[in-house]
């Protein structure tokens, strides 16, 4: 080898030590201002305190330039030193934001799942610059102020969300039936037409009465935008069966082919000499049942993973220990003996049963309300009785009555209306048994803790209830 190759060789092994200390140091420099400038970011610290989060962002920057241009570390460590000051300060100003702006931080989330930055720009842009004041506000400690920038925000966010639906749904769905119309669908699909027709007619309604309240409507848009071009497809798939030499036996045995891919998923022969309705209704209880034993399985697994830890200490624990642990041991099985006796209580269209650590849950299925009241029916009289079962099987346990709603109505409303109706059964129990009342809390949850999609209507029926919780451990 030459002289030159190796002096190059070497040279170039000198580059990369040298770059590998020079990244080992930024690392180190930079390590704390980097985990703070992502901590910021993750709970939106630009949005939530602009000026704070720029002003860190700039210092960050000249520390980063000042590192590669390579000035003096002391400079780059105090440019660094400011910018972790301004991301606490940042951070700090986020919880703030978090109480003060609740309301327009909520609004503004909705006016993104809407679009509304691409579909109603201006109204966003106004939004977004009331919501800016409204955060530098609270930066200068003017929590009154920030208050009265906040509302106006919300109030602006709201209109650009309600554009914008109009705009990804009223619109797009219009000129959807308007071609529908022009290529007269309704001759082949005149039904889920005429559906679709109503239902953005209902929509618009929806949307003029109560502009603060875009749930009812959204769900009602996105409905017809479905229902229209599912008329398409109708409309599409009679041409095709009239084009080609496709009987209607053939169009029957199609169907039950598709629905026999799931049957056969689900282990299942269907017998179609029943009917799709029958054969339909069977396949979703195997569905039903195949759920209920993944939540079988779940409480299992739970169980198991609780005794498996006490097991652990149990092996390497003392005497005393052992003793106190197989106490532990002996209680896990009693609740799982009261869960099992409590399950066969119910019926599936009554009450759907879970348990939780050492919580279990009953979830009133069966249990209905009129619609917007707190009114305990006669009807319901049977299965409350019943839930009184259910709670004796437990002695002295403390009970939590939670109330749901689906998402349509008013935030405020269906708050309102879940405590209420939490609350009726509350009383209704307290007088018909033995209970203490600071044994039993009554919680209205409202829209905020669904269970299923509310944008169908089986999903916002069951999000409408009451979920009653034993706390077993109370009673041990």
């Amino acid at each position: 080898m030459s002289k030159i190759k190796l002096a190059f060789i070497l040279l170039f092994m000198i580059i990369l030590n040298t770059n590998a200390f020079s990244q080992n140091i930024k690392e180190s420099l930079f390590k704390d201002a980097k985990s703070k400038l992502e901590s910021a970011k993750k709970v939106k610290a630009d949005i939530l305190s602009p000026t704070n989060f720029e002003k860190a962002m700039d210092y960050y920057k000249e520390a980063e330039d000042d590192f590669k241009s390579g000035s003096d570390l002391a400079d780059i460590k105090e440019e660094l030193k400011k910018s972790v000051s301004y991301l606490d300060n940042a951070t700090k100003v986020v919880k703030l934001a978090k109480i003060t702006c609740a309301d327009a931080i909520k609004a503004r989330e909705d006016a993104v799942s809407a679009n509304a930055e691409k579909n109603a720009q201006s109204l966003w842009n106004d939004a977004e610059s009331r919501f800016r004041d409204a955060c530098e506000q609270l930066e200068d400690g003017d929590t009154k102020d920030a208050s009265s920038y906040s509302k106006e925000a919300e109030q602006l966010y709201r209109k650009a969300e309600l554009a914008a639906i109009k705009v990804a749904y009223l619109e797009d769905t219009w000129n959807l039936i308007k071609k529908a119309d022009d290529q007269s669908i309704d001759d082949r699909a005149p039904k889920t037409l005429a559906k679709a027709k109503k239902l953005i007619k209902k929509a618009e309604k929806a949307l003029q009465e109560n502009r603060y309240d875009t749930d009812v409507p959204r769900t009602l848009a996105k409905e017809a935008n479905y229902e229209v071009k599912h008329a398409f497809f109708i409309n599409d798939y009679i041409k095709n069966v009239e084009d080609s030499d496709k009987s209607l036996e053939d169009i029957i045995l199609q169907c039950e082919s598709a629905l026999n891919k799931i049957a056969v998923a689900l282990n299942s022969k269907p017998d179609f000499s029943l009917g799709f309705e029958k054969v339909a209704g069977h396949l979703a209880g195997l569905v039903t049942d195949l759920q209920s034993e993944n939540d079988s399985l779940a409480n299992v697994l739970e169980e198991t993973q609780q005794k498996v830890v006490l097991l652990e200490k149990q092996v390497s624990g003392m005497s005393k220990e052992k003793s106190k642990l197989a106490e532990q041991m002996a209680k896990i099985a009693k609740i799982r003996q009261q869960y099992e006796s409590i399950r066969k209580l119910f019926n599936d269209n009554e009450a759907l049963i879970y348990k939780s650590g050492n919580d279990i849950i009953i979830r009133l299925v069966g249990l209905s309300f009129p619609s917007g009241k707190a009114i305990i029916e006669s009807q319901n009289f049977g299965l409350l009785a019943k839930v009184q079962k259910a709670i004796k099987l437990v002695p002295n346990s403390k009970i939590t009555i939670e109330g749901h709603t689906d998402s349509f109505g008013s935030d405020d409303k269906n708050m309102e209306l879940s405590q209420e109706r939490a609350n009726s059964v509350k009383q209704y129990l307290l007088a018909n048994m033995n209970l203490s009342p600071q044994d039993v809390t009554a919680i209205g949850y409202g829209e905020t803790k669904p269970i299923a999609n509310n944008q169908t209507k089986e999903g916002r029926a069951k999000n409408r209830r009451i979920d009653l919780i034993i706390h077993t451990n109370s009673s041990m």
